[in-house]
């Protein structure tokens, strides 16, 4: 079911109190914790092979350095909803919305996440709310989102 035609009061979230940070945490702590395996790993590897100079052992580990940023930084998605608005990180992008210029926010059965419609007609990507690894949790969290902006974004304050 989509989340933008569920409108069931039964199913409603409660709302959580500003401010709220959604993240993907399972997806978030299986690549850092790949990324922390990783890292060891071929920075052992540099240290037990023979016949490596010390540029040749800083590559490797410079190169594990690299995974690991990759890692982190697929990591780094987050939306924190808070009393003037929400902030969405992505991948390399911060950016901070009114809750006035959110118009609407979608999951639709086979995205990968969260899209919110905006004011000016365009569709922000909202990575840190993602049904990859925990569907349950992407929809709770999208849900409560939702409720948010309708509350917010309408100009009326009901806490």
């Amino acid at each position: 079911m989509a989340l933008s035609e569920d409108r069931d009061p039964v199913r409603a979230p409660a709302l959580p109190a500003l401010p709220v940070t959604f993240r993907p945490t399972r997806t978030r702590a299986v690549l850092l914790s790949v990324g922390a395996v990783m890292f060891a790993v071929i920075t052992g590897i540099a240290f037990l092979l023979e016949g490596m100079d010390t540029g040749e052992r800083l590559s490797f580990v410079f190169t594990a350095l690299v995974f690991f940023g990759v890692l982190a930084l697929l990591s780094r998605p987050k939306v924190v909803a808070g009393a003037s608005g929400v902030t969405v990180v992505n991948l390399t992008r911060t950016r901070h919305l009114a809750w006035a210029e959110i118009v609407r926010v979608n999951l639709r059965h086979g995205d990968p996440w969260v899209f919110l419609d905006l004011s000016d007609g365009s569709s922000l990507p909202v990575l840190g709310i993602q049904p990859g690894i925990a569907r349950e949790h992407a929809l709770r969290d999208a849900r409560a989102l939702r409720a948010l902006t309708e509350i917010h974004g309408t100009g009326t304050d009901h806490t």
